[in-house]
C-alpha cells in the first residue's frame, strides 16, 4: 500500500495511547509519510471536523486503543471509505484488534508497505428512527450505523427496567418482547454485549443479523439469527409502562417515544478493516478471550 498521509486516533484517557500515538507518528515520519494525530475525544467532533475541512483524505486510519475505541471510530469515520487499523493499546487482545507488537516492533509499517494484509469487511446495522403514522411518506427523525449493535432498554429514570417491545420481520409480525429489552447485532457484534446476554457466536463471515431478548419474562423468548438482507421493524408497545432508550455500539442515541418507530436493515457501507496475515485468527482470539482450552494434547506434553 503506498501512503502519503495516515490519520493516527488514540484513545483520549490514555497516557499509553497517547505515548504508542507519538512512537507511530514518528515511524511515520521516518518513511517520509505525513500523518495527524487525533484524540478520540468524540464530544469534540475533532475527526468530522478535521475530515470536513482537509482537501486530503488519509488512506489508513490507525487506532490507538481497544475495541470501544475502535468502535467509536468506525462510527465516526462511517461516511469516509477508510480501511483502519486498529492496535490494541493497554489491554487485553481485542476482537477487532491487532497485537501491539506489531506497532513496537515497527513491523506495522512493513507489513503495510508489502501489502502482507487483507481487507475485511464487515457489515454495519442502519437504524432509521421513524415517526409513525398514515402519511404514506415516512418522515425520518434520526438515522445511526452500527458495527457491533443497537439494543433498547427502558430508560434510566423508570423504577422497572421492564419494557414490552413488538418486533416485525419483513413485515410479519414476529414477536413481543418483555423484559429488560432486546439487542439487535451483526455477525461482528455477536461476541459483544449479545454473547454477554446469552447470544450465539456467529463468525463474522456469515451474512447475518441476530435478535436477542435481555432477560426475558418468558422462557419461549429465544435468539434467533436471520439473514441480514432482512428488514427489521421495532415498535414499543403502547401498553408498556415507561420509556425505552436506543443505544448503539455501547453508547446512548435517543429515548424511543410510543409514537416512534425504528427500521433496521444492513448498511450500505461495510466498514473495512486491515488485518495482518501474521496476527492471531479469529478462534485463536476466542480461545484467548473465552479462556477455552484449545489443544489439551500441548498442554499435556510437558508432562
Amino acid at each position: 500500500m503506498k501512503l502519503s498521509l495516515v490519520l493516527i486516533v488514540y484513545r483520549s484517557d490514555s497516557s499509553i495511547a497517547l505515548k504508542a500515538s507519538k512512537f507511530c507518528e514518528e515511524v511515520l515520519k521516518a518513511k517520509n509519510i505525513k500523518s495527524i494525530r487525533i484524540e478520540s475525544d468524540f464530544q469534540k467532533d475533532q475527526i468530522e471536523k478535521y475530515l470536513c475541512n482537509s482537501d486530503l483524505q488519509p488512506n489508513i486510519g490507525i487506532i490507538l486503543g481497544g475495541d470501544g475505541t475502535f468502535l467509536k471510530c468506525a462510527n465516526a469515520l462511517a461516511d469516509y471509505d477508510i480501511p483502519l487499523l486498529s492496535i490494541n493499546i493497554g489491554g487485553n487482545l481485542g476482537f477487532l484488534t491487532q497485537e501491539k507488537d506489531f506497532l513496537f516492533e515497527k513491523s506495522f509499517i512493513e507489513i503495510l508497505e508489502n501489502e502482507e494484509y487483507i481487507i475485511d469487511y464487515r457489515n454495519r446495522l442502519n437504524c432509521d428512527v421513524y415517526i409513525s403514522g398514515t402519511s404514506p411518506e415516512k418522515e425520518i427523525i434520526k438515522s445511526y450505523d452500527a458495527l457491533n449493535d443497537f439494543y433498547f432498554k427502558s430508560v434510566e429514570e423508570d423504577i422497572s427496567p421492564t419494557n414490552q417491545i413488538q418486533i416485525e420481520i419483513d413485515n410479519e409480525k414476529v414477536n413481543e418482547y418483555k423484559g429488560d429489552g432486546l439487542i439487535i447485532c451483526t455477525s461482528t457484534g455477536s461476541t459483544a454485549y449479545s454473547m454477554a446476554a446469552g447470544g450465539p457466536i456467529v463468525h463474522p463471515d456469515i451474512d447475518a443479523m441476530i435478535i436477542n431478548p435481555i432477560c426475558p419474562m418468558s422462557l419461549a423468548s429465544r435468539p434467533i439469527v436471520i439473514p441480514n438482507t432482512s428488514k427489521v421493524i421495532i415498535k414499543p408497545v403502547k401498553k408498556s409502562k415507561g420509556a425505552i432508550k436506543l443505544w448503539r455500539d455501547g453508547s446512548k442515541c435517543m429515548t424511543i417515544k410510543e409514537t416512534y418507530y425504528c427500521e433496521i436493515k444492513k448498511s450500505k457501507s461495510p466498514c473495512k478493516i486491515i488485518k495482518f496475515k501474521k496476527s492471531s485468527n479469529y478462534y485463536n482470539t476466542l480461545i484467548k478471550k473465552l479462556d477455552w482450552k484449545g489443544d489439551l494434547s500441548l498442554k499435556n506434553s510437558n508432562t
